[in-house]
């Protein structure tokens, strides 16, 4: 069965259920026992906040929450390591695509956010952050820091108590969001996950990455649309060129710097993903450079 990423229809959130028995039945999360819903090659769909690992934070619109495995199934307590595989690796590669997860709160979490009993369905968030610490029992977790979205698909602000561990840290502004719909996975797998214009395939932890990029952008006021002809398959910092306009693209896929004023190459091509140079002439106008 196909995993969903995402809402479940008729289950939004505050919606309440009995046991974990209701939750996969409403196909909001699937495992009866796993905390994390997920596979490695896909990414995980849900997981389970119900105070099950000792290392989990839970600040409300913010989730430090603690990977799968090395637990004594008696006593609850971490007695050896985790690593990042199977359902844990399945969080990095949600990180890495920019993929929604659906989180669960269960009775035995964070008072002030869970339910009094049973559990409760209570929105998307996006991990953010994903690395490996010592836990408190001594032993090496997978740790992701996950941020609960708005219904636009943006971070909702971080409460201002979550302390900041034992060194000052600075804040920080995020000036873009990368938006990984379905539509621009499926041209990274078309692409091999090799950037269309340098030709670069970044390996991760999670597997290869590369960025979806949409030429005429989503929503107001450009209103591009969320079309294979509409997206490139780039790495993060031919994405961030091509965003500023410090590369624009011909309408016969010469790629042109724009500081240079000169042909750099040739925007790659596969078979199956063919652009519509309509988006790229939008693209160069919007900088002012009708090459």
């Amino acid at each position: 069965m196909a995993r969903t990423f995402g809402d479940i229809a008729v289950n939004p959130p505050g919606t309440t259920y009995a046991n974990r028995t209701a939750l996969a039945a409403a196909g909001v999360h699937k495992p009866l026992q796993h905390g994390i819903s997920g596979a490695a090659a896909e990414g995980a769909d849900s997981i389970v906040v119900s105070g099950g690992y000792e290392d989990d934070e839970d600040y409300g619109a913010l989730i430090v929450y603690t990977g799968a495995g090395g637990r004594d199934p008696t006593t609850g307590h971490q007695v050896s390591d985790q690593e990042f595989t199977a359902q844990n690796l399945a969080l990095v590669k949600s990180e890495a695509e920019g993929m929604p997860v659906r989180v669960i709160r269960g009775s035995g979490g964070e008072p002030a956010f869970s339910p009094a009993s049973g559990f409760r369905y209570d929105g998307l968030f996006r991990v953010e952050e994903s690395w490996l610490e010592r836990g408190q029992s001594g032993f090496i977790v997978c740790r992701y820091r996950m941020v609960q979205l708005a219904d636009d698909g943006t971070p909702l602000p971080i409460p201002t108590t979550v302390p900041t561990g034992p060194a000052p840290r600075a804040k920080t502004t995020v000036q873009r969001i990368v938006r990984n719909t379905e539509i621009s996975r499926r041209v990274k797998k078309l692409h091999n996950y090799a950037c269309q214009i340098c030709g670069a395939r970044i390996e991760i932890v999670a597997g290869a990455y590369a960025e979806g990029a949409h030429i005429r952008p989503l929503g107001r006021p450009h209103d591009g649309p969320d079309v294979e002809a509409n997206v490139l398959c780039l790495c993060p910092n031919d994405h961030v060129r091509f965003e500023f306009g410090a590369l624009v693209i011909e309408d016969t896929l010469g790629i042109i710097d724009t500081a240079m004023g000169q042909k750099v190459g040739t925007l790659r091509t596969v078979v199956g993903h063919k652009i519509d140079v309509a988006h790229l002439k939008y693209h160069r106008e919007r900088f002012d450079l009708t090459t």
